[in-house]
């Protein structure tokens, strides 16, 4: 059976957004969002040494949008910023207590909820599909993000 490509396509967004919405809405109801928690681990992993403008650029998020992420997680409590030694116009940010039990109790609901909607698919299916993910993939990223 030939499957249309606006069908597959179509069907790719769809799936894609519902299991977003619904992850994020049980990430919050526990403790941080989906994009708080992405936002949580790239600091967290960078142990105190994040800078505003490298989580942007990892985020390929425009500055100012990663400001106001930070503004917001820092007025929860969830990260603290300061002065870095070697350059006043920097500030290096690290995670909070409160960050890393925020940290604590989505991710792993992230985990189980990723498990739970693939939990759906066999093995062929799993490797059907990544196979076919990954050569859209490639042959959409640009030469210098490969």
């Amino acid at each position: 059976m030939k499957v249309a490509d606006e069908e597959l396509f179509r069907e790719l967004a769809r799936v894609f957004l519902t299991a977003h919405r619904q992850m994020d809405r049980a990430m919050t109801a526990h403790g941080a969002s989906l994009a708080r928690t992405k936002l949580l681990l790239c600091i967290q992993q960078c142990n105190g040494s994040a800078r505003a403008a490298d989580i942007a650029e990892l985020f390929g998020q425009a500055p100012r949008s990663v400001t106001d992420a930070l503004d917001a997680l820092e007025r929860d409590g969830f990260i603290l910023r300061t002065p870095d030694e070697g350059d006043r116009r920097v500030k290096r940010i690290a995670i909070t207590p409160e960050g890393e039990r925020a940290i604590a109790a989505t991710e792993p609901l992230r985990r189980d909820l990723v498990r739970d909607f693939c939990r759906l698919l066999t093995d062929e299916d799993r490797e059907a599909m990544l196979a076919g993910l990954r050569r859209m993939a490639a042959a959409i990223t640009p030469p210098e993000q490969a």
